[in-house]
């Protein structure tokens, strides 16, 4: 029930809150497309639109091409802003594409097979109003860019990321949500790569090669994913430094004892701490206001 009115919450557009809402309800189902909608069944696309894709009429500045076996991505006319791409084999994208549409708000290239030496300078860094960029399940080995500072979600999951310099997300001060999961990332590769981001609520860096959870995150984090990494130990005051944050997630690590400061997980703030998977004997210190604590499989006698 609770994932059908989340679906129901998505399809109204509340995309944020609802993709929080949702993660904390069902904190291991994840939405990847969810404000990414099928065409709607109209039959009829503006007479504008590229002939490989549909425009409907009744929501004439989204061009829909998902799903259409596509090896490019074709022109896209003046007056979209929402490009649907994904689910298809594109491998480049050509400089010129998006020359009509640099007001472009979001756009969707999930399961393509895009390099990151195929992005062509003058396609995606002249996109600065761009919100939404849904690039994940490519096969990027660094962040393209550079990006808009008016981006409000970033997904990267499942490309080939090692590097990820510091200035990526320079200026960024509307970025919410930064999904980075499934990559080949280091704790060396993302030093200092999320400072300065004023509104991030949400960073997944799970599934990656970190040994330390990252440092210099801004204190306006909700939610920290660090599961399947190489982690072994958490900072002294690391949370302290994360006021408001209400989950963390470090399952399936290296955790032992050891590596627990005294107190480091007792912040108030703190609503779900998931050490489930690790190597603990005991139990770590916790706060009161603790709802949800995970501890199983580790060595707890």
């Amino acid at each position: 029930s609770i994932l059908l009115s989340c679906a129901a919450m998505f399809a109204l557009g509340f995309f944020l809150l609802a993709g929080l809402l949702c993660q904390s309800l069902a904190q291991y189902d994840y939405y990847d497309e969810y404000y990414v909608p099928s065409a709607p069944l109209e039959g009829v696309s503006s007479p504008t639109c590229a002939q490989e894709c549909e425009c409907p009429l009744n929501f004439p500045t989204a061009m829909y091409c998902n799903e259409r076996n596509l090896k490019f991505i074709p022109i896209v006319p003046t007056g979209i802003k929402y490009l649907y791409l994904q689910n298809n084999y594109i491998e480049e994208i050509k400089a010129g594409v998006f020359d009509n549409v640099t007001d472009l708000r979001w756009l969707v290239l999930d399961n393509n097979n895009i390099t990151s030496d195929k992005i062509q300078s003058g396609t995606i860094d002249k996109l600065t109003k761009l919100e939404k960029l849904l690039f994940s399940h490519n096969k990027l080995t660094k962040p393209p860019g550079p990006l808009s500072k008016s981006l409000d979600e970033l997904k990267l999951i499942g490309n080939r990321l090692s590097s990820f310099p510091s200035g990526t997300l320079s200026g960024m001060e509307n970025l919410t949500t930064l999904h980075l999961s499934k990559n080949k990332l280091t704790t060396e590769s993302v030093t200092g790569a999320f400072k300065g981001l004023k509104s991030l609520v949400l960073l997944d860096v799970s599934e990656n090669k970190l040994k330390k959870l990252p440092s210099g995150v801004p204190a306006s984090l909700l939610m920290l994913y660090a599961d399947n990494n190489e982690i072994d130990s958490i900072p002294s005051g690391y949370l302290a430094k994360l006021p408001v944050l209400q989950y963390l997630r470090v399952s399936h690590n290296r955790l032992v004892d050891s590596g627990i400061p005294a107190g480091v997980f007792n912040v108030s703030s703190l609503l779900e701490l998931d050490l489930s998977f690790n190597k603990l004997k005991t139990i770590p210190e916790i706060n009161e206001s603790l709802e949800h604590l995970y501890l199983q499989v580790n060595e707890i006698g």
